[in-house]
């Protein structure tokens, strides 16, 4: 490690290979904490590079507990790390869209630089995490969703994470969730907190077999806020959307914060997914859902996209789609 972080102290990047081998000997606890944080240290002072991400990425998906499901399936799952604090929009837009019909591979976390990450709402509701494939695949029969808790499939991701939680900052572990989940979905959404890392998601995605969208709202929030326009890149290319083509209204901040406590965030998630939500919270869940919809469907019927997310939240199909997950035990 010590010819590591000299050669980035030297404002040095690493190759593919060496970013995929740090990232292996993390795994294995080849390196102490005080290490790692130094390592970590670095990437909060300066951007990472294409090929650094990428053999990152390489290292936890050779890693990781593998999942395999007879169906293609969509992961809708954003970076973190945008300090907004807003409630779990994601989460909630999963359930709209295996309501939907579609399957769900939801990879998720802990949160760190917020309030509540979806694996800490989930886990309040009663959701025990697993990585039993067998349990994962009766969740997605009863459901059209299972939730993968990201330290049960990454080794080095467990390895570091009490380190992340003491640093409370977002870290290059945040860029690399969307990327890495181990069920390799057809279909994903990804939210990202800067235009530089979209950019970055792009040249990666584009490599893939994946149908995607990268959102990256141009206020800094990694989803579809309805706040401020928003910039939606597919393989197609990309496009910025106003609040309006989504069937809204500019929104502010405070309609769509999350709490100060993770009993308060997960208050918030079950008035939404009963259908009890604010106006503004209904809008931005139904807005992403829309958009993991029309992804899924490649329509360009958005219109449609948004009822069909719309009926399924209000007459609380999302909240029934909650309750038979939760249902399916070990």
């Amino acid at each position: 490690m010590k010819h590591i972080l000299n050669q980035l102290f030297d404002h040095k990047k690493l190759d593919r290979l060496q970013a995929k081998e740090v990232l292996l000997k993390i795994s294995s606890q080849e390196y102490n904490a005080a290490q790692i944080a130094a390592f970590i240290t670095v990437y909060l002072m300066r951007s990472i590079s294409a090929e650094e991400l990428d053999g990152f990425r390489e290292a936890l998906l050779e890693m990781c507990v593998p999942v395999h499901f007879d169906h293609d399936v969509i992961d809708l799952c954003g970076t973190g790390g945008d300090g907004k604090n807003t409630f779990n929009v994601s989460t909630l837009s999963a359930f709209v869209v295996a309501a939907a019909g579609y399957k769900v591979a939801k990879h998720g976390n802990y949160g760190v630089s917020s309030i509540s990450g979806s694996s800490n709402v989930l886990e309040l509701l009663g959701y025990t995490f697993t990585n039993d494939i067998d349990v994962l695949r009766r969740q997605m029969d009863a459901a059209n969703i299972c939730f993968m808790h990201a330290p049960l499939f990454h080794p080095a991701l467990k390895s570091v994470g009490p380190i992340r939680k003491d640093l409370g900052v977002k870290t290059f572990f945040n860029m690399l969730g969307p990327l890495v989940n181990p069920a390799k979905p057809r279909y994903q959404i990804t939210g990202v907190f800067n235009l530089q890392l979209a950019r970055l998601y792009q040249y990666l995605l584009m490599q893939s077999h994946q149908a995607f969208a990268i959102i990256h709202s141009s206020d800094g929030y990694d989803e579809i806020s309805l706040t401020a326009d928003v910039k939606v890149i597919t393989q197609q290319g990309e496009k910025m959307y106003a609040p309006q083509y989504f069937d809204s209204d500019y929104l502010a901040p405070a309609d769509i914060y999350g709490g100060q406590t993770l009993e308060e965030s997960v208050g918030i998630f079950k008035k939404v997914i009963s259908g009890k939500g604010t106006d503004a919270q209904n809008a931005v869940v139904i807005a992403n859902a829309a958009m993991a919809i029309k992804c899924i469907s490649q329509s360009d019927d958005v219109n449609g996209c948004i009822d069909q997310a719309k009926t399924i939240l209000l007459n609380g199909k999302a909240e029934k789609t909650l309750q038979n997950l939760l249902s399916i035990k070990k």
